[in-house]
């Protein structure tokens, strides 16, 4: 299917041509909506499109998959842009680039896939909350508290601040897009798949707007040199700041990660070659920095467009290529098209963006079969809710090494009593982790009897465990001698793995 004779084969290229078209028109309105949301230029949203079709997407690593803005980090981008200003935005995404390109030069490619995707599923749930609150209040025409906790606790109010027309033809607007979205793939007949329900969704707002000359707010346009900042030498000095190191570092784990796993989604799309992660990073990378260099938004892979890519038929790369060359032409040719799209269709459709972020129908059969994995999903996705992005990924991150930490070092304690002599076999890992178990057993048994330690059958003991075992055994009090042949007593004897299993049923203790 993608041999390099097959892309020179007419029928091979109507069908990239026709891919592109569908992805290019489920493209415009999610670039534009989620620059919208960032708190920049709509343009600046067309222009990282343009970048991940032109640059990302002729670079070898993922042969279908789309880059572009993604709805994932736009929670990050408001804050960053609210917090140090649109000028910032330029370096911080150059930084990321530069940041990812060097990680796939290195290999590191490959590790991205080890993230739990408890966390991963956890981020995205986040994210989508706070989208959605943020975005709710932009449906409504009003400004929004600020933060994910306050947008949240915010909502009760805004339903009462819902009056007047503006407000109600702005809710209007907003709530028609979502049930465009939500209706429009359930349409018999081939139309639901020749037009993307964004584009509809869009495209109904105006004409609606339009009929009814409702008083609701549409795009600024600026034009697409005029939205440009080309990132200059100065602009590092912003570096000092350690605050924007933390949102680099938030950018480049989120942003490649996110890649990643949606280069990892679309594999399972089709039958061609299989993604190389490490040049896919790169290729993330590489159109990073030139997003940065003229202070667009931040580039990932993203999902949605790459899976409309697929299912149009798209057989090379040539069809997200041409995906970026059809953005630029729109971009450059009619940018008053823009001003003509209602900020509430926007928001609605990222509403609908946000919820399809949320794992709903995943958190249920997680919660029965691996209730550690939708503990640590929950508590990632509220730590982005209370705190921020960043924060909110790193206690994820941390809390799912904990609990494999403490999986991996299950150890069982069997204890046999025979006559005056104990024998406790330790099976399992034992790990610092369960010293506690380990100790509070062994300094529960009689004191009047020989005890004898076992450990013949651990899988793996750490120096914690081993250290505080050989003290026990010191000091516990006086033992047996095990005899001239194996020297010691008893209990250095186990400790080197070297007693005798017990015969018999032992009575256990689990943990």
């Amino acid at each position: 299917m993608f041999s390099p004779q097959l892309r020179l084969r007419p029928d091979v290229l109507s069908r990239d041509i026709l891919a592109s078209i569908v992805v290019f028109l489920v493209a415009v309105p999610l670039c534009v909506g989620i620059a919208v949301a960032s708190g920049v230029p709509a343009e600046l949203g067309l222009v990282t499109g343009i970048v991940g079709g032109l640059v990302a997407g002729a670079m070898p690593g993922s042969s279908l998959q789309v880059s572009g803005p993604a709805a994932g980090l736009t929670v990050l981008v408001y804050e960053a842009v609210t917090d140090h200003g649109v000028a910032a935005l330029g370096i911080l995404v150059l930084t990321t680039g530069i940041l990812q390109v060097g990680l796939g030069l290195v290999g590191f490619g490959r590790w991205f896939r080890a993230i739990s995707t408890a966390v991963v599923h956890g981020m995205l749930a986040g994210i989508g909350l706070v989208l959605i609150s943020s975005q709710l209040y932009a449906m409504a025409g009003v400004p929004a508290p600020g933060g994910g906790l306050d947008n949240l606790t915010g909502l009760p109010d805004l339903f009462t601040r819902i009056t007047g027309a503006p407000a109600i033809s702005s809710c209007a607007i907003g709530a028609g897009a979502i049930a465009v979205l939500i209706l429009w793939k359930r349409l018999p007949g081939r139309l639901p798949q020749m037009l993307p329900g964004p584009l509809v969704a869009v495209g109904l707002a105006i004409l609606a707007v339009a009929v009814f000359d409702l008083p609701v707010a549409s795009i600024e346009v600026q034009g697409l040199i005029d939205s440009l900042r080309l990132t200059g030498l100065d602009d590092f000095g912003l570096l000092a700041d350690v605050g924007l190191l933390g949102v680099i570092l938030a950018f480049t784990l989120i942003a490649s990660a996110e890649s990643l796993f949606s280069a990892a989604a679309v594999d399972r799309m089709h039958d061609g070659p299989r993604t190389h992660y490490n040049k896919e990073l790169i290729a993330q990378g590489t159109g990073n920095t030139v997003c940065g260099l003229v202070g667009a938004l931040p580039m990932t892979a993203v999902i949605v467009r790459s899976a409309a890519n697929v299912q149009a038929g798209a057989c090379t790369k040539a069809s997200r290529i041409l995906h970026g060359v059809w953005l630029l032409l729109f971009a450059a040719l009619f940018p008053a098209v823009l001003g003509l799209i209602p900020v509430a269709a926007l928001a609605g459709i990222l509403v609908h963006a946000g919820a399809k972020l949320i794992p709903v129908t995943t958190i249920r059969p997680l919660w029965r079969e691996h209730r550690g994995e939708a503990v640590v999903l929950a508590v990632t996705a509220l730590a982005i809710v209370l705190t921020d992005m960043f924060m909110g990924v790193l206690l994820g991150i941390g809390l799912a090494v904990i609990k494999t930490a403490w999986e991996t070092s299950a150890v069982r304690l069997d204890i046999d009593e025979r006559d005056d002599r104990t024998t406790v076999a330790l099976v399992g890992s034992a790990t610092f982790l369960r010293l506690p178990l380990i100790l509070d057993t062994l300094e529960a048994l009689p004191k009047d009897r020989s005890v004898e330690l076992d450990l013949s059958r651990l899988r793996h003991l750490d120096h914690a465990c081993r250290t505080a075992l050989e003290a026990w055994s010191t000091h516990s009090g006086p033992a047996e001698s095990p005899g001239p042949e194996k020297g010691g007593t008893p209990r250095e004897a186990a400790l080197a793995g070297l007693a005798p299993k017990s015969e018999g049923p032992p009575r256990t203790t689990d943990r």
